[in-house]
């Protein structure tokens, strides 16, 4: 398989997700929405208005918005939860471990303006360690979309699936991908985009067309990099992993603390069963105020970046 970017133009990944919303809730009576005085955020004005007996604000009350969502969801419904992915998961996170994965209550989080798209808001807006805390609940589905298809196709996989499910879906503007016709998203399935045997980036979320705008920079001075985009963190694609290490070097790109999310992820099974050189691409720590471009270009999450950085590991796996 082998994808290509969609030079078109960016979209903004929210619009595919509302509008998969209301095309499924013409469908089922059950859909409906809880949010954190966030309609407009989640870009749930439409829903809101075909389905208004269907959207429920409870304000600015994280814990009571899940709270809500799994008494919904013990009601029949399916709740889409959906706030400010830093505060949803920061703040309602004992209510996440409580009411949704420990009683794999039927609840679909989604996490809206992700990583460090609130950038000039600061750190406190930034979500970036949000994988890092809901990997570690079991029952938890965790889905991070790359563009406006896959974040279509992942909100109605969390709409068939039961039990709980997050969704991470970002405000930045990214490009569509050019996917084969036949190409599918598939819980806990990498969806590799380009082959390649020098090494392998694995991305998810925004940083996957920056991975394939780095094959490209790469194949041009003659190397051969597989691009894999690892959407579903949990449950996770062990063999893509195996398979990546067959290349001899890893690098993991994210826009995610450097603890615990994707690259934690992909070094447990490296660290367990397929040793190689790995080098994981995300953020240090708190960060400083600053837009997203200025943020991702500071800590390497660009395409010259990335490209950089598989450079750099494939000389270490040489040197060693």
């Amino acid at each position: 398989m082998s994808a290509e970017i969609n030079a078109a133009g960016r979209y903004d990944c929210r619009e595919a997700f509302a509008k998969t919303i209301e095309a499924l809730a013409e469908k089922d009576e059950r859909i409906v929405a809880v949010v954190n005085d966030s309609v407009g955020s989640s870009k749930l004005v439409g829903f809101q208005k075909r389905f208004p007996n269907r959207l429920i604000n409870v304000g600015i009350a994280e814990q009571a918005m899940v709270g809500v969502g799994a008494g919904l969801a013990n009601g029949g419904k399916v709740p889409f939860v959906s706030g400010a992915s830093c505060f949803l998961t920061a703040r309602a996170l004992e209510q996440i471990k409580a009411d949704v994965a420990y009683t794999n209550t039927n609840v679909k989080l989604c996490g809206m303006s992700s990583g460090v798209a609130y950038g000039e808001l600061g750190p406190t807006h930034h979500s970036i360690e949000d994988f890092a805390w809901l990997r570690l609940l079991p029952n938890l589905t965790i889905t991070a979309p790359s563009d406006r298809w896959e974040t279509e196709q992942a909100v109605k996989a969390a709409a068939a699936t039961e039990g709980p499910f997050f969704l991470r879906i970002s405000r930045m503007a990214v490009p569509d991908l050019v996917r084969p016709s036949d190409a599918m998203f598939q819980i806990g399935k990498a969806e590799t985009l380009r082959q390649g045997r020098d090494a392998t980036i694995i991305a998810n979320g925004v940083m996957v067309s920056r991975a394939i705008e780095a094959a490209d920079q790469l194949a041009a001075s003659g190397m051969n990099v597989r691009v894999v985009n690892m959407a579903s963190i949990a449950p996770l694609d062990i063999e893509a992993i195996r398979s990546a290490a067959e290349t001899g070097a890893i690098v993991t790109a994210e826009e995610h603390s450097v603890r615990g999310g994707l690259g934690g992820a992909v070094a447990e099974v490296v660290a367990t069963s397929c040793p190689c050189r790995l080098r994981i691409l995300g953020f240090p720590g708190f960060l400083p105020t600053g837009s997203p471009e200025f943020l991702l270009e500071r800590y390497g999450l660009t395409a010259s970046g990335i490209a950089d950085a598989v450079r750099q590991t494939i000389e270490a796996r040489k040197a060693a």
